[in-house]
């Protein structure tokens, strides 16, 4: 996946979140479960950048189970 096509779902995700937030209330199952997801990008998004800051990030990740 690219950096511009996560970057934009997270956007969305982020979007959606609030409005299920505003209408059901944070700490409802339904926003739960977006901010999860929403979580999902975002660690992939940290984890895309990581990689190019440090090349052996994967192998130090697995390393120490993280």
């Amino acid at each position: 996946m690219l950096k511009k096509q996560l970057l934009t779902q997270i956007e969305l995700k982020r979007s959606e979140l609030i409005e299920i937030a505003m209408k059901h209330g944070f700490s409802s199952s339904s926003a739960i479960i977006c901010s999860q997801e929403l979580d999902v990008l975002l660690n992939k998004y940290n984890e895309m950048n990581l990689k190019k800051e440090f090349p052996n990030f994967r192998k130090s990740k697995e390393q120490w189970n993280v």
